[in-house]
């Protein structure tokens, strides 16, 4: 079953990043990440949300823009970060169960 909603720490772990980074994104892309709160005031992220932080952490991180870079390709279409996105998770997955395979050996 999917999780509904993540937490900044579920976030950060999905994208290998600490989570103070994930709450500086968040804090610095209002208009693309919205988050929930819970009781407690913590954060929690759509799937969506996880989407873009997917979206942001390729542009910063392998395409080496700026964070000025990221909103202006965030507002464009956004088709080629989404494939790139997809594929990057592919290639991600592909290492995974190759380091298992070999883990196992």
């Amino acid at each position: 079953m999917e999780k509904f909603f993540y937490s900044v720490g579920e976030v950060a772990k999905i994208l290998g990043e600490s989570p103070s980074l994930v709450r500086f994104w968040a804090n610095e892309f209002p208009k693309f990440i919205k988050p929930q709160r819970n009781g407690k005031g913590n954060r929690l992220f759509s799937k969506d949300d996880v989407e873009t932080f997917k979206h942001i952490h390729l542009l910063v991180n392998v395409e080496g823009l700026t964070l000025e870079g990221v909103a202006k390709r965030l507002k464009g279409d956004r088709k080629d970060v989404i494939s790139k996105a997809r594929v990057l998770e592919s290639l991600r997955s592909i290492r995974e169960q190759l380091t298992e395979i070999r883990n196992e050996m």
